[in-house]
C-alpha cells in the first residue's frame, strides 16, 4: 500500500471517529436538555356582568369554554401540550399512541380522549391501574370539561381552552 493511501485511510478513520464523538455528544445533550417545560400562567376568571356583551370577546383574560388543547399538568411530561382536533387522542405506553407515557403505572393503551357532538369524553381502555377523574376511578366513558384533572399512571392531564 502506498504512503498516500495509508495517510488518507488514517484521516478518514479520524474523521469518522470525530463524527461518532459529536453524534454521541448530541444524543447526550438531547437527553439532558431535551424537553422544555413551560409554566402555565394562572388566568383570572372573567367578571360576569348582568348585561350580555354585544361586542366581540376580549382576547386578554377571558376564558374560552371550548377546549383547544390537552395539557400534561403533572408528571414526567409536565408542560406537554397537544392541540385538540376532530381526532381522538390515545394515551399510553405504546409507540403508536398520540401521547406516549414512559411510565410503569400506565398501560400500553390506557385511555382515550375524544369529541362527540361538541362535548369531550375520556374513556378508560381497560387499563390495569385505572383512569381517575377528580380522584374517582372510572371504568368506561365519562364526559369531561375544562380544567378537570384526569390521572393516568403518574401523569395528570386536563383540557384547556
Amino acid at each position: 500500500m502506498s504512503e498516500l493511501t495509508f495517510t488518507l485511510l488514517k484521516l478518514g478513520y479520524l474523521a469518522l471517529l470525530w463524527v461518532f464523538v459529536l453524534s454521541a455528544v448530541g444524543v447526550l445533550r438531547r437527553d439532558l436538555y431535551g424537553t422544555r417545560i413551560t409554566q402555565r400562567r394562572k388566568r383570572k376568571p372573567a367578571v360576569a356582568s348582568g348585561a350580555p356583551s354585544s361586542g366581540p370577546p376580549t382576547p386578554s383574560g377571558a376564558l374560552s369554554s371550548t377546549p383547544r388543547r390537552l395539557v400534561v399538568t403533572s408528571g414526567p411530561l409536565r408542560g406537554t401540550s397537544l392541540p385538540l382536533g376532530g381526532h381522538p387522542i390515545l394515551i399510553g405506553r405504546a409507540p403508536g399512541c398520540t401521547l406516549v407515557l414512559d411510565d410503569d403505572y400506565s398501560s400500553s393503551r390506557h385511555a382515550r380522549f375524544y369529541s362527540d357532538g361538541g362535548k369531550w369524553f375520556v374513556e378508560d381502555l381497560g387499563s390495569t391501574n385505572g383512569t381517575f377523574v377528580r380522584d374517582q376511578r372510572i371504568s368506561g366513558v365519562m364526559p369531561i370539561t375544562l380544567g378537570v384533572p384526569v390521572k393516568i399512571g403518574q401523569s395528570v392531564v386536563e383540557l384547556q381552552g
